[in-house]
């Protein structure tokens, strides 16, 4: 790193049966979002998804995708540019650790949301900027897991492992106290960017203007829309990533790996928004 010397992000153990998933609120939000971006270069890594495999559409950022772009740029400054809700939190770690050993000056730039995982992986920029009208949103690691007393014992002691390694990285970054770090993180904190700046979150307010990118080929398609549209109203329904996987591969009409319909193998976007109509009323 350029700038700063940023500390690797502990590699914690993943837990039997955890099922990740993004805040259904900020999902609900960041869905409505219209993509707003400017124009890459090619020492741009854009972030504009959840975090880690979205299971409807093989879309969403992993750790291999960033470190294949990684070693496509090579030993050049980049720039990172994120508007997401979050997502698996061991994605998100990875994330952050692939960027703070990149060789050359990181900037990130948050465009619209960096919540959950999103935040952790802004934290590995040299140079972190936040765009008006942007937020940061950091909470405690969640998720499901399943299984008897003793899973979910031991899943506890282990979200607290979690908690502290996200508190590390945060204390790092800010060079806020411990104890403020841990009381955002157990408020669920959204920060505006100018109070992403004042807690040490972020370096500067960006007040360049930011435009609908006219490149077709980088807007996200009206069906993924719609897609991620009805995931968030169903998970503010309380309906968990799983069961809304089993909808999703029952929608599209594939019955099993080894079955797909062929008559219609994807959403009807009109279906979909009468199903969101359907769950808001």
């Amino acid at each position: 790193m350029s700038l700063r010397s940023l500390p690797e992000a502990r590699t914690l153990k993943r837990p039997q049966n955890y099922q990740w998933d993004a805040p259904s609120d900020v999902l609900a939000k960041w869905a409505q979002m219209p993509v707003a971006t400017i124009k890459d270069s090619d020492t741009t890594i854009s972030i504009l998804d959840v975090i880690g495999e979205y299971y409807w559409s093989g879309t969403g950022v992993t750790a291999n995708r960033i470190s294949a772009a990684l070693r496509s740029i090579g030993e050049q400054n980049i720039t990172v540019r994120i508007n997401s809700p979050g997502g698996d939190m061991f994605e998100g770690i990875a994330i952050y650790n692939l960027l703070r050993t990149h060789p050359a000056k990181v900037t990130v730039e948050v465009l619209g949301w960096a919540a959950s995982a999103a935040s952790i992986i802004a934290m590995a920029g040299d140079e972190i900027r936040m765009r008006l009208g942007s937020f940061m949103m950091v909470h405690n690691a969640w998720g499901l897991v399943i299984g008897n007393r003793h899973d979910m014992r031991e899943a506890a002691t282990l979200f607290e492992q979690f908690d502290a390694a996200l508190a590390d990285i945060y204390e790092a970054r800010t060079g806020m106290k411990r104890a403020d770090i841990e009381q955002l993180m157990d408020a669920e904190t959204f920060m505006t960017a100018a109070q992403a700046v004042e807690y040490g979150f972020a370096d500067v307010v960006d007040h360049t203007e930011i435009h609908p990118e006219t490149n077709a080929s980088a807007q996200v398609r009206p069906e993924v829309h719609a897609k991620r549209r009805i995931d968030a109203a169903l998970a503010q329904q309380g309906i968990s990533r799983t069961e809304r996987r089993k909808m999703f591969c029952q929608i599209a009409g594939t019955h099993d790996a080894a079955d797909t319909a062929t008559h219609d193998a994807g959403f009807h976007t009109v279906a979909i928004q009468r199903l969101i109509d359907t769950i808001r009323s």
